[in-house]
């Protein structure tokens, strides 16, 4: 068997357990996910497949199309170790010139595990406006969750993610 052959072989299980954790995570959200948050080792969650900052989804359209839409391979940039898609040059534009204005709160995580203490990936599709901030979430009940009181939650993961982004890998 050749090497590309046996890297391919070694491929197909490390995504078939990738599948399988996934496909676990969905129904116990207790253990699985804990273990899923404690491995999280980016500063921004990044795309471990593409390798684009919230899976290549532009983070202007929230605030321009108030929609999540995916980047355009065209309209890249790196910012804070991570590559950045966009719809279009204007929007590359605006956040070139002001990322901490576009860029989700917590670097993508989860607000509400981030309050408990956790990195947990948050989900481009589950996102919300809070405090002209994007936010992103990892389940629907996180995002109910914050936005039935956002005050609190938001102080929490204020006071908590900077001990916790510091665990994070540069």
């Amino acid at each position: 068997m050749t090497v590309w052959r046996q890297d391919g072989n070694a491929t197909a299980a490390g995504l078939a357990l990738i599948a399988i954790l996934v496909v676990a995570s969905a129904g116990a959200g207790g253990p699985i996910r804990q273990a899923l948050a404690q491995a999280t080792t980016e500063r921004v969650v990044i795309n471990r497949v593409s390798g684009y900052a919230i899976s290549g989804f532009d983070p202007v359209a929230y605030f321009a199309n108030g929609a999540p839409l995916a980047g355009q391979n065209q309209y890249e940039s790196v910012y804070d170790g991570a590559i950045w898609r966009f719809q279009n040059e204007g929007n590359l534009n605006a956040f070139r010139h002001n990322p901490e204005v576009y860029e989700p709160l917590f670097g993508g995580y989860d607000p509400v595990t981030v309050a408990s203490g956790k990195a947990v990936d948050g989900l481009p599709q589950l996102w919300a406006i809070v405090e002209q901030r994007l936010v992103l979430f990892s389940s629907p009940e996180d995002r109910e969750l914050l936005l039935a009181n956002p005050r609190e939650v938001m102080l929490e993961a204020a006071r908590r993610w900077p001990k916790l982004r510091e665990e994070l890998a540069q």
